[in-house]
């Protein structure tokens, strides 16, 4: 909005300008007097009074430039929505697909299997961005709010576990939950750092949904989407296709949230340790942010 004003007043002084020349050169000064006076260029000049003989006043308005919000992109508004509402009520392999969660690449292969669209890796990530499909590290909102213990906790406890990760041949992922509402208008972009990102409305009503999702260290990302309450069930269907899909045993980082320390969440971890492990994210009693076993 900020730039759309901007732009708005760009044109306006420019229309401005022009008509200060147009009525200078039509009191009969000469085009470099007016250059003097104005403090314009020559070229800038000569277009105004060349644009008002050829077509009076309403020639020298100036239009606007660049594209219109939307223009250029590959997808329609139709196929925006509908890829959305695929991602909001279905996870892949419910759609036939080879994964277990959305990510990246699981978007770009529903993308092309609906519409015949094959799109970039970096176009479909901006695609995310905008619908709110954005994946956090749990330490980032930390370090927000006790950036000491989280230097503290990186140079600490954090090595121990990156070095454990290489020996059994682990990926580290980070967990996290967001919060959706699809009543965003469409264009959004990046939310303010501790502000929830919204998706663009989808079917017309407004709904309230949440999102779970895990990213690495080299950007990878997998989520689900979750249109009811996030309790341990729904946690552990996504820590078992976090499984499947990582193809490798999972070191899993997460933060406080109760659902994440339930009796039944960590009890069906166990049986599964070759496969993964939780590290949990807590508040002290100092409001400092440690690992809790």
């Amino acid at each position: 909005m900020e730039k759309e004003s901007a732009r708005s007043q760009t044109l306006e002084q420019l229309h401005e300008r022009r008509k200060q020349v147009v009525r200078l050169h039509r009191q009969g000064i000469k085009i470099m007097q007016i250059v003097k006076m104005t403090g314009l260029s020559y070229p800038t000049v000569r277009s105004a009074i060349d644009l008002f003989e050829a077509g009076g006043w309403g020639a020298i308005r100036p239009a606007a430039r660049g594209r219109a919000r939307g223009d250029g992109r590959t997808l329609s508004s139709t196929q925006e929505d509908a890829v959305q509402r695929m991602i909001i009520d279905k996870r892949p392999e419910q759609l036939k697909m080879d994964f277990s969660l959305w990510s990246r690449a699981a978007v770009g292969q529903l993308i092309e299997q609906e519409f015949g669209i094959k799109l970039q890796v970096r176009s479909i990530g901006k695609y995310l961005t905008r619908w709110g499909f954005t994946p956090q590290k749990p330490i980032k909102r930390a370090y927000e709010q006790s950036p000491a213990a989280v230097q503290a906790w990186l140079e600490g406890e954090y090595p121990g576990i990156e070095q454990r990760a290489r020996a059994e041949g682990a990926e580290i992922h980070w967990g996290d939950e967001t919060a959706l509402v699809n009543t965003d208008v469409r264009g959004r972009s990046f939310a303010p750092a501790g502000k929830t990102p919204v998706t663009m409305a989808v079917g017309g009503t407004r709904q309230k949904l949440s999102m779970i999702a895990t990213v690495t260290n080299q950007g990878k990302t997998r989520w689900m989407i979750i249109d009811e309450a996030f309790d341990a069930d729904k946690l552990i269907e996504f820590l078992a296709a976090l499984i499947k899909d990582a193809g490798k045993k999972v070191f899993l980082i997460l933060d406080n949230l109760r659902v994440h320390h339930s009796k039944l969440v960590k009890a069906w971890v166990a049986e599964r340790q070759d496969q993964i492990e939780l590290f949990y994210l807590t508040w002290s009693a100092q409001g400092e942010q440690v690992l809790a076993p």
